[in-house]
């Protein structure tokens, strides 16, 4: 019995600071998106421009 007269108030301070932590992470942005960086990675942002073909230069030269 003596000893629920520390960890009543005690339990109760964790279930605060705990809470507290979590509206803090909420306020501050944290879950703000969780699926778009692991969707970004998978997606191209542009495309690279297309090298020359040195091959098909060549035979315009020849034809021409």
């Amino acid at each position: 019995m003596e000893s629920l007269y520390l960890l009543v108030p005690l339990s109760v301070f964790i279930v605060i600071l705990a809470a507290w932590v979590f509206f803090g992470a909420a306020d501050s942005g944290q879950f703000d998106d969780l699926d778009g960086p692991g969707m970004r990675i998978l997606l191209d942002d542009e495309e690279l421009p297309a090298a020359p073909d040195t091959a098909q230069n060549s035979l315009r030269k020849d034809k021409e």
